[in-house]
């Protein structure tokens, strides 16, 4: 508002701004991954950190984005879930999904026919407590559940919001655009988007270093051979 009233910059130099976190989140390697995930499906009690492990690795979707999901904003037949609740405004978009979202879609959804949970409004992730459901208010947490399960993987201290990360970053290591990466991922900063860059620099030079076999070696050294023959014979 102050730019627009052309008064930002009077005040600009005496702004001190908070200071920006530089603690991104660290993504989970493919073997720690398949560590976390085959943990998970070995116990009954973890069907809903499961389902929601599955779908934060599978979508980029913050925690708070998946609890605000309601039925009717997820389409099984079109594979496609509308997020209409992020941090930000430019956070609300439409993800497709994949295989393994679309497998824990249907899950949460067997567990909502069980309950009788399956009205249009009804929040995928009810809220519980002492046992007692209610589909009109979602889920608050997992944290208990999600801090049992990482400690059994063997990854104490790993924060859900980092399955997002490692899904961003999996798919910058893919080659995935910046414009289809903040299309899928939603808001991101600049920093946050030169980070993902440099991470998807950083594979394709891992890549592209793969294809070197010496091409140059043969002619290069026929050339040197000349040259110094010729210097000799001279």
């Amino acid at each position: 508002m102050l730019k627009k009233a052309k008064r930002w910059a009077i005040l600009a130099e005496d702004v001190a701004k908070f200071p920006e976190t530089s603690h991104i989140g660290r993504a989970l390697t493919p073997e720690e991954k398949k560590k976390l995930f085959e943990t998970a499906a070995e116990k009954t009690e973890w069907p809903v950190a499961l389902c929601a492990a599955v779908l934060a690795a599978s979508t980029t979707c913050r925690g708070v984005e998946l609890k605000s999901i309601r039925w009717n904003e997820v389409d099984l037949f079109k594979r496609v879930v509308r997020i209409n609740r992020s941090k930000k405004e430019s956070g609300k978009r439409s993800i497709p999904l994949n295989d393994d979202a679309m497998a824990a879609f249907a899950r949460l959804r067997e567990r909502a026919d069980v309950l009788g949970f399956t009205d249009p409004d009804h929040f995928v992730f009810p809220a519980c407590q002492r046992q007692q459901f209610d589909p009109t208010r979602h889920q608050k947490s997992w944290r208990s559940a999600w801090r049992t399960l990482t400690e059994e993987a063997g990854l104490k201290g790993f924060r859900f919001h980092d399955l997002r990360h490692t899904a961003i970053t999996e798919l910058a290591e893919a080659g995935t655009s910046d414009a289809a990466l903040m299309a899928l991922a939603g808001h991101m900063s600049r920093r946050m988007l030169e980070h993902y860059s440099h991470v998807r620099m950083a594979a394709k030079r891992e890549a592209v270093g793969k294809l070197s076999s010496g091409l140059m070696d043969g002619p290069a050294a026929s050339k040197k051979d000349k040259t110094d023959a010729a210097g000799k014979l001279n």
